[in-house]
């Protein structure tokens, strides 16, 4: 199957890599590291030489208790790395829940939106539609502040199945190409650690429903208190983060694991 990322087509016949870079000053696992520009664009073009298909830049945090940012500041953040990535020929996808920042991401080089809220913001669609760009359909129940304050499900399974769904059939029938869209569980967003765990033994069914899977694990989504998990030590080692993204096979169950080094995480994603 080939993914329909703006002017890149990318195949996934074996899992593709997607590097995570945060540029924001409160992020969960990097705690503000790549917030400086410099530091951002070099740290995005080592992921690349690592092995990373895809650079996810976001300049809003989501992490549980996370307060929202306004379009200009989260523009000044994420446009001078896009624009230097997209020059640099990467493969670039955006990390946001606002239309304008969409809308301007995709003008200065952008081939994925990524949104959490699954483009459900008012006009959210018609940019993706019309930017011609992929797309990725995350799952959250609530919002990033209060995400993780007990959250309920009569079934996590079914009901993510179902949002999923219908995310999908409302991108369709915006105009964005079924080759353009892919699916997030959405792993720690509004989940707890025994959600997370049903979702993931349930990827051969959410994989089922035909559309790539984009799986993201991380120490925040696997506290089994289903809170925010206790910062890490600073003395520990630097981790890259990342996600992965394919079109299972019959197989497959899916392959999401967090990096502790992006080119070990490439070397088990391909296998």
């Amino acid at each position: 199957m080939i993914l329909r990322c703006g002017r890149y087509p990318l195949n996934l016949a074996r899992p593709r890599v997607m590097g995570i870079l945060n540029v924001t000053p409160d992020s969960f696992a990097d705690r503000g590291r790549w917030y400086d520009p410099a530091s951002a664009l070099a740290y995005a073009r080592q992921m690349i030489d690592d092995g990373a298909d895809i650079i996810d830049i976001g300049g809003e945090s989501t992490r549980p208790g996370a307060e929202p940012v306004s379009d200009s500041e989260e523009l000044d953040r994420v446009l001078p790395l896009v624009e230097a990535l997209a020059k640099d020929g990467a493969l670039v996808s955006v990390d946001t829940m606002k239309p304008a920042v969409m809308r301007a991401a995709i003008a200065a080089g952008v081939s994925m939106i990524n949104d959490v809220k699954a483009l459900q913001a008012p006009g959210a669609l018609e940019v993706a539609a019309n930017g011609h760009v992929a797309v990725c359909l995350m799952h959250m129940q609530g919002e990033p502040r209060t995400m993780q304050h007990d959250p309920r499900y009569t079934d996590v399974v079914a009901e993510v199945k179902a949002f999923l769904s219908e995310r999908v059939a409302a991108c369709l029938a915006a105009g964005i190409a079924p080759d353009r869209i892919v699916v997030d569980p959405g792993f720690g967003f509004g989940k707890s650690f025994q959600h997370n765990l049903a979702l993931l033994r349930a990827l051969p069914e959410i994989v089922a429903q035909g559309s790539p899977v984009l799986v993201g694990l991380s120490r925040k989504s696997w506290t089994p208190g289903g809170g925010p998990a206790r910062r890490e030590p600073r003395r520990r080692p630097r981790r890259r983060r990342a996600r992965c993204v394919h079109r299972a096979g019959p197989r497959s169950q899916g392959d999401g694991r967090r990096a502790q080094g992006l080119a070990r995480h490439r070397r088990r994603s391909v296998n």
